[in-house]
């Protein structure tokens, strides 16, 4: 009953395209998956294909007593994706207000997510620590924390090794031997990238430090709606590896209908001869 969430201490650093990449690539590898959008900017739906104009969402009627299994929104990656839906100010406050004040609300959700063994939820959180991710993030087997290969990144390292980024206390301590820093934006053989992946690699210790390449042809797959990883360049390549070693992390069984046609992506097409 693993639960992976995607966070940041800052926003801009390609958070949400990597949730959505992991997400599908671990829907093509056959295993049942649900996309969580606890992000206002509602932009995971995006992502993964949902058009533009269709704002619906879970968190957003989250106060309405709406249940999950109602507010699935299928989509071409074999994700199901639950969308944080549009809100405005007062009604966003008023979000924050109930998860302050009744964390339950979610928590209960997605302990109901959790139910099926063999179910995956790939959160996207929001930058920061906020109320919806205190929620959830008791349950998190994993937490990937997204950073960009530069110096205002690198500041934040000690604080992600520690836990302090999402809090103080027992619960932010707990959660920081949970996480793996990955340096999202990677340039390969540039001093600045170098320096603050070896930074990272010898901040966080024993726990995962993961790297994905700058590559233009990511931009371009966005601005074409198509998933990065569907390309074969250096940045699909390190985010089927991601995927891998998310996969490994939560000790997923391998799913009985693997074999089963999905959607193929070229990055992982070796992959799939490995397995």
């Amino acid at each position: 009953m693993p639960l992976v969430a995607f966070v940041s201490p800052k926003g801009g650093v390609g958070k949400t395209t990597l949730a959505a990449n992991v997400a599908a690539v671990l829907a093509a590898q056959g295993h049942e998956v649900v996309g969580l959008d606890l992000d206002p900017q509602n932009a995971l739906r995006l992502h993964l294909g949902v058009p533009i104009h269709e704002e619906g969402g879970f968190l957003a009627r989250l106060a309405e007593g709406v249940s999950w299994r109602d507010c699935v929104r299928p989509t071409r990656a074999a994700v199901s994706l639950l969308p944080h839906g549009n809100t405005e100010p007062k009604a966003a406050l008023d979000l924050t207000r109930l998860l302050l004040e009744q964390p339950e609300v979610l928590a209960s959700q997605v302990r109901d997510m959790l139910s099926a063994p063999q179910r995956v939820v790939v959160v996207d959180a929001p930058p920061g620590p906020t109320p919806a991710l205190s929620a959830v993030l008791p349950m998190a087997d994993v937490i990937c924390v997204v950073l960009l290969a530069d110096s205002g990144s690198a500041s934040f390292i000690p604080s992600i090794a520690t836990g302090r980024f999402l809090g103080r206390g027992t619960l932010a301590a707990r959660s920081a031997q949970k996480a793996m820093l990955v340096l999202n934006q990677v340039e390969l053989a540039a001093p600045l990238s170098d320096a603050v992946l070896e930074f990272a690699q010898q901040t966080m210790g024993d726990r995962p430090v993961s790297a994905v390449a700058r590559d233009p042809a990511v931009a371009e797959a966005l601005a074409d709606r198509r998933l990065p990883v569907e390309g074969t360049g250096p940045g699909s390549e390190d985010l089927a590896l991601l995927a891998e070693r998310i996969e490994g992390l939560l000790a997923l069984a391998v799913p009985k209908d693997r074999d089963k046609p999905r959607p193929t992506f070229s990055a992982l097409a070796s992959w799939g001869h490995r397995r």
